[in-house]
């Protein structure tokens, strides 16, 4: 399953808007079949907070749509899957409450944002429950992923436990490639 970018329709009038974020129907029909169990949602004070890059592992891999609901993020999926030809490679978009879109990030890929502006709230569905023992990531700056991240200052703003992830060269993949490489993300 490829890393797919999702912009719901959204309805307005006088008000504001609607729009459906999520509808099993529809998400099916699209190739999205998770059984979404947990909801998750993190604030962000300042920009350049930088989170990620988070994953769990087999056997509970997690699979996740991610939305901002305030402000603006740079949202990045890394191809972890073993035996990938695009292992290593990773794609991003940008995701703000104003454009509404979402991320749907297949089990096997890590996931990492950064705020691009303060006071950023971010949403986010799994398909598994946190598992502590499962929990994993790798080092946002790993040069052999590198990623350019828009950092608004010199160096971001991070968490303890990120600060000392390592590097993909030091991860042993326990996730299967499914056959479908990653692609640039369709507009």
């Amino acid at each position: 399953m490829p890393v797919i970018r999702i912009v719901p329709k959204r309805f307005e009038d006088p008000r504001g808007w609607f729009s459906e974020t999520w509808q099993r129907d529809r998400f099916v029909a699209a190739g999205i079949d998770e059984d979404w169990v947990q909801d998750n949602q993190s604030y962000s004070r300042p920009a350049g907070t930088l989170r990620g890059i988070h994953f769990q592992t087999p056997p509970h891999a997690q699979a996740k749509l991610v939305r901002c609901l305030r402000g603006r993020i740079w949202d990045v999926a890394v191809d972890l899957r073993s035996g990938s030809p695009t292992y290593g490679r990773w794609v991003a978009a940008e995701l703000t409450a104003a454009n509404g879109e979402q991320l749907y990030i297949p089990a096997g890929f890590g996931h990492g944002f950064v705020t691009l502006e303060p006071d950023c709230e971010v949403a986010y569905k799994t398909s598994d429950f946190y598992a502590p023992d499962c929990d994993g990531g790798l080092a946002w700056n790993d040069p052999d992923l590198a990623i350019p991240w828009p950092l608004p200052g010199a160096a971001p703003e991070l968490s303890d436990k990120d600060a000392r992830l390592p590097g993909l060269k030091d991860f042993l993949s326990p996730f299967p490639y499914d056959g479908n490489p990653l692609e640039p993300l369709e507009d």
